[in-house]
Formats: C-alpha cells, structure tokens, sequence
C-alpha cells in the first residue's frame, strides 16, 4: 500500500504565505506525477499545480502565486503558496501517481487533505 500524508495548512492573513508539504511512502517503485488539488465546500475539486519529469502545470488562478516544487530522493512534494487571497481558503489534498512495488502496478492515492484559511 501507499500513503500520502500532507502537512503545513493553517490560517494565514490576506497577502501572507504558506508552504504545505505532502510525503508519499509504503510500497513504491516509482513516483510519477504529485500534484495538488483544492476542494471547497458545494464544489468540485481543482487542480491547484502538478509536477512530473521536471515539469509543471498551474492553476489559472495561482500562476505566478504558487510553485510546487519536488524531492525525488524523498518522494516529497511542496507547494509554496504566496500572496494568498481570501478564495485560496480550502482544502488541500496531495495526489500522487505511481508503480508500486510487489505488484508492479500502477497506483493513484490522495491524501486527507490540509485546511488552508486566508482571512484577516
């Protein structure tokens, strides 16, 4: 099995930041793609940012706000979160895609997800 465990999420004032962390462990092979995602309640959930291969894909609403960035030797992911706004609020849920050992098959698990809280 695997599990994904996020961390860092709190209140934070408008225009502050935060770093939320997410870390993949148990029978991996390989970590693939980690991304974020964001859920509010009453809305889907919304890919925040990902990153795979050295590549990265945002957000409209975060660019230029937000960077994820990745330690692969620790199959951990972090989302820099800056100049927060109010309609960041949410909850945020790390999903991580890979091969997991044993089986060889591939493996797609989310987190429980970090409450973010931007208010003054």
């Amino acid at each position: 099995q695997v599990h994904v465990a996020e961390s860092g999420g709190g209140l934070v004032q408008p225009g502050g930041s935060l770093r939320l962390s997410c870390a993949a462990s148990g029978n991996i092979v390989v970590v693939n793609v980690m991304g974020w995602y964001r859920q509010t309640p009453g809305n889907e959930r919304e890919l925040v940012a990902s990153i795979w291969a050295g590549r990265t894909n945002y957000g409209d609403s975060v660019k230029g706000r937000f960077t994820i960035s990745r330690d692969k030797n620790k199959n951990t992911a972090y989302l820099q979160m800056n100049s927060l706004k109010p309609e960041d609020g949410a909850v945020y849920y790390c999903n991580v895609k890979g091969v997991e050992s044993g089986t060889y098959e591939p493996f797609e698990t989310w987190g429980q997800g970090t409450q973010v809280t931007v208010s003054s």
